[in-house]
């Protein structure tokens, strides 16, 4: 990854991770606690697609087992975001460009969903049933629904982000559309008017030419 990629994607995860903590979890909210940091994975896994995605799922899952107040072992999320972020860097559109937000959606959903169960997973192979006790029906409904409802104002800024940090042209789509009126009134001012103009000039010139040369053929046919 390049010094700016990776200088972003560390910003934006530590943001994440602290309106997580510090925020987030401190609302008691039923079930899971809203995914910030899953979030800023997904977003940013659209943008550098999957190596990238991996890379930054497994650094923000890394921090986010070391960040208090953890209880379980460490390079466990690590382990979840960094699957996370490789399939949900596989969903990358080619040209960049998301059409529609029905697919980021589902992809938040399908990621939410499933960085649950595969954390559960692996928590049951480890030994830690704390899943059981909760239950699991309950945290993958509430995960889906919490991620759901902050995806719209999340995950569209930080692609913008990531995108206009990385010099990409798709940035300025969304502004472009905005301005297509004002460039199509500049290009008809300074370039197209004036042209048609002088052009319409030369032709009155050149009928004017024409018109005195016709007159005086005519005025020299009546003298003889």
């Amino acid at each position: 990854m390049r010094f700016n990629r990776l200088l972003l994607s560390t910003t934006l995860v530590v943001v994440a991770l602290v309106l997580q903590v510090c925020v987030l979890a401190r609302l008691q909210l039923p079930g899971a606690v809203p995914d910030l940091v899953l979030l800023t994975v997904v977003g940013l896994a659209f943008v550098y697609g999957h190596v990238g995605g991996a890379f930054i799922g497994f650094g923000a899952g890394l921090l986010s087992d070391l960040a208090p107040p953890a209880d379980h072992a460490a390079g466990r999320y690590a382990l979840v975001l960094c699957v996370v972020g490789y399939l949900v860097g596989l969903a990358k559109p080619d040209k960049g460009q998301l059409k529609s937000a029905v697919g980021p959606m589902v992809v938040v959903a399908a990621a939410a969903v499933g960085s649950t169960l595969l954390y559960g997973l692996v928590g049951a192979l480890v030994g830690d049933t704390a899943a059981r006790h909760v239950g699991l029906g309950s945290l993958l409904f509430t995960a889906a629904l919490y991620d759901l409802l902050l995806a719209p104002f999340t995950v569209p800024l930080i692609i913008a982000v990531a995108r206009r940090a990385d010099n990409d042209p798709l940035a300025d789509s969304s502004s472009g559309s905005g301005k297509a009126a004002d460039v199509t009134a500049g290009w008809l001012s300074s370039g197209t008017g004036l042209r048609i103009g002088n052009q319409r000039g030369g032709l009155r010139m050149k009928a004017a030419k024409a018109r005195s040369q016709r007159a005086g053929r005519i005025k020299g046919v009546k003298r003889l």
